[in-house]
């Protein structure tokens, strides 16, 4: 049983709020004596309270796939639906349409990045998509009237084991991962060539590109007792280049096997986590008692009061005529929500205003360490 960041469960206890102020009495004084007084004041603590956020707009490439039903958590699910980056690029150099030998879907996941059961046999299902995705997508989309459920384009089963050299790598760190590889129709891979060769704006641009082709809905098939994070989401394509060796008489070929990854999963594209969750009564009824639950990647948010008049109010009470605030902090300890596949509180939150919420989502800002927080 593993841990996944995105899946978490938590109880935050009160909230404390430090700060460090160096004061003196005279400006003179300090310059001249080199007197500093340092006031470590900690008096400031909060209380949170629990707040329901079942709708998650994503900000990540990351994907979750699969389902899991932990005791003390609940059931959690999760599918995909993305659109795709074109390479401005495909090769039609000594390549003809009937060269294409393959074409296969690779979700990439890092070892250990799941949670649940590592054994157990999960699969999954690919769809092409019929229309665009909207944006802004949120958590709760459905893709039903985007795909043809009776027409599934690939489907594999798969673990979480690392169970063969050829489906294993590692990144720029070094970090293992292992690629979960979908047989697609090689039929897909000739629309791609016949495209580019008709038509090469139509990979100029990710949305041109959309236009084309919408992207893929990758479903949970089977399986119960793990979900995925997909570090990396791409579609390669298998081919021949057959070259004419100069001056051979009679002509001789030269035959490369190549492959060309034509299409992945980035920031500048929709992606987004279908997800469904079932909180489990015994959280429901801890946070309807009181209890300040931070429950990911749906569930509670934390609400609190930031106690910055009171802060003020200290300062100046106990402030000379020269004083600044060297430091402040604040500290949010938390414990773990006991449950059977050992899904601990989020090493990260962010910390942003009630009010711009939604607006810091929508418009894809990142913390500014001024009105927005990331915590580690």
């Amino acid at each position: 049983m593993k841990k996944l960041a995105l899946l978490s469960a938590g109880v935050i206890a009160t909230l404390s709020v430090i700060s460090c102020d160096e004061s003196t009495s005279t400006a003179g004084g300090s310059l001249v004596e080199d007197e500093v007084e340092i006031v470590i004041d900690s008096n400031f603590t909060v209380s949170g309270r629990p707040v329901s956020n079942d709708l998650v707009q994503s900000r990540t490439v990351l994907q979750l796939l699969g389902n899991l039903d932990a005791k003390g958590y609940g059931n959690l699910r999760s599918d995909i639906v993305c659109q795709y980056m074109p390479s401005s690029y495909v090769d039609t150099f000594y390549v003809k349409p009937d060269y294409i030998d393959s074409v296969k879907l690779v979700l990439s996941m890092y070892k250990d990045g799941f949670a649940g059961d590592s054994v157990v046999p999960m699969g999954l299902t690919v769809y092409e998509l019929n229309k665009q995705l909207p944006s802004p997508i949120y958590s709760d989309f459905t893709p039903d009237g985007y795909y043809d459920p009776s027409a599934p384009i690939g489907s594999t089963s798969y673990s979480a084991l690392i169970d063969g050299a050829e489906d294993i790598g590692a990144d720029s760190e070094g970090s293992i991962i292992k690629d979960i590889k979908v047989t697609l129709p090689t039929e897909f891979g000739v629309r791609l060539y016949n495209q580019f060769k008709t038509s090469e704006a139509t990979f100029a641009t990710p949305q041109a590109f959309a236009k084309w082709f919408p992207g893929l809905y990758i479903a949970n098939s089977f399986g119960s007792g793990r979900v995925t994070r997909i570090v990396n989401n791409m579609i390669n394509v298998y081919y021949r280049s057959v070259m004419p060796i100069p001056d051979t008489d009679p002509q001789r070929d030269t035959v490369f096997n190549l492959v060309g990854s034509y299409m992945a999963v980035t920031p500048e594209v929709i992606t987004n986590n279908n997800i469904v969750y079932k909180m489990s009564e015994e959280l429901k009824q801890r946070a309807q008692s009181g209890e300040t639950m931070l429950i990911a990647p749906t569930g509670y948010d934390v609400e609190f009061n930031f106690p910055a008049r009171e802060i003020l109010r200290r300062y100046q009470e106990n402030s000379g005529s020269l004083a600044v605030v060297n430091s402040l902090s604040l500290s949010i300890p938390a414990k773990e929500i006991e449950n059977d596949y050992g899904l601990t509180p989020p090493p990260y939150v962010l910390l942003v205003k009630k009010k711009d919420k939604d607006k810091f989502f929508a418009g894809t800002q990142i913390n500014d360490n001024l009105s927005s927080f990331y915590a580690s």
